[in-house]
């Protein structure tokens, strides 16, 4: 087991109509004027919008509106938020949505707090001083990214070409209270749903299978989490206002991601490297489904340096029986299993699915490696050769 340090001060609020204790919550926290943040018109045809807006209201709140947070969110549209949050002085924010609106409302708190340009942190992997905080917090709308209670924020700098798409990992982003209504999931797609099953499971997957590092316990309890997923994705994708599958997904969510099944582990990531890249590029890319597609193959090009537990995660998670005499067999039929599982969901496996050909694949690797001089980690390094490899694999 690899030395840790385990932080997860979110405060969770879960279950039905808990946005009626919105107000009061970010009251008790300091909040006076509160930055609403959010992405298209979902939450104002739900509804949820207005219950948020009641709640600040009857706590005595004052408020300001930002809407239009797309995919992916831009660095560009950050920019404005932290002008906007400026110009009204606000105290607080409140990203109503998922994972890019939760990460769009992370990056403005950087910018608002330290004056600098977010993209500062994520072009450099330095982060805030632990001091500078500034408050933010989460109505969840998809079970998907975990950033509701996790230390990363992902943005894309659509200002300069090609885009990018990189993260800031740093304790100063994770959100102080999260609240969960399942409720408010009934009405995302079977697609974003299937995204969401997929991110979900990478993030636990991306700590499980990550070189010779033993925890067993932090195995158990994702490999539990998992088992849950798969079950619960198949029930939510069939059944949408299904609340007991719906609630499982989110709870998942911000367990998979708020570092809980990786402590002892090593935390390198490479899929999620591979896959920024591409969405960085296709902006129409659901990040959930580029990984549905880049895992399988990565985990069949890898699997050789880490037999035993990918036929572990095979047979404990994917029900495949195991074969004692030819592991590899059990870790193969693994990675197939979950193929299928992706397919069964509605989710794409081959690169051709995400409108990619092999003539754009040089760019991408390009980007990916920072022109060749920096290869992804993983068991070995994954340089422009391997990355072509993994991407074959995934045709």
């Amino acid at each position: 087991m690899q030395n840790f340090t385990y932080c997860a001060p979110t405060k969770v609020i879960f279950g039905r109509g808990v946005e009626s204790q919105i107000g009061t919550e970010l009251r008790e926290l300091g909040a006076t004027r509160v930055l609403v943040h959010f992405g298209g018109g979902s939450v104002k045809k739900t509804g949820l919008l207005d219950k948020v807006i009641a709640s600040l209201t009857e706590a005595g709140l004052s408020y300001v509106e930002f809407g239009g947070v797309e995919p992916n969110p831009k660095l560009s549209f950050i920019h404005k938020g932290i002008e906007l949050g400026r110009a009204e002085k606000v105290d607080f924010i409140l990203a109503v949505g998922g994972g890019s609106v939760i990460d769009s409302a992370k990056a403005i708190g950087v910018g608002l707090v330290t004056g600098n340009d977010p993209w500062q942190y994520a072009s450099t992997g330095t982060h805030p001083e632990r001091s500078e905080v500034f408050p933010v917090g989460v109505v969840l709308t998809i079970s998907a990214a975990g950033s509701e209670m996790s230390n990363s924020d992902v943005i894309t700098n659509d200002l300069i070409t090609p885009w990018v798409k990189q993260g800031i990992t740093s304790e100063t982003v994770r959100p102080l209270v999260a609240f969960l209504n399942p409720e408010n999931t009934f009405t995302v797609s079977k697609f974003q749903t299937g995204c969401g099953i997929v991110d979900i499971m990478m993030h636990t997957l991306e700590r499980y299978v990550t070189g010779q590092d033993e925890c067993d316990l932090s195995e158990r309890i994702a490999e539990a989490l998992l088992v849950s997923v798969r079950e619960a994705g198949r029930v939510a994708i069939a059944h949408p206002d299904n609340y007991e599958a719906r609630a499982t997904l989110m709870w998942a969510s911000s367990l998979s991601h708020n570092d809980l099944t990786g402590c002892g582990k090593i935390r390198k990531f490479p899929v999620h490297k591979l896959e920024h890249p591409v969405s960085a590029l296709h902006d129409s890319i659901s990040h959930g489904a580029g990984l549905s597609v880049l895992f399988p193959a990565w985990a069949q090009f890898v699997m050789k340096y880490d037999i035993p537990k990918f036929a572990q995660l095979a047979n404990r998670v994917w029900d495949c029986p195991m074969d004692f005499d030819h592991p590899e067999r059990t870790a193969l039929a693994g990675i197939e299993a979950m193929k299928r599982y992706f397919t069964e969901i509605g989710m794409p496996t081959h690169m051709s699915e995400l409108g990619l050909t092999p003539d754009e694949y040089d760019a991408i690797i390009d980007l990916t490696t920072k022109g060749g001089t920096r290869p992804v980690k993983s068991y070995i390094d994954l340089g422009p050769d391997e990355i072509r490899a993994i991407y074959a694999l995934a045709e």
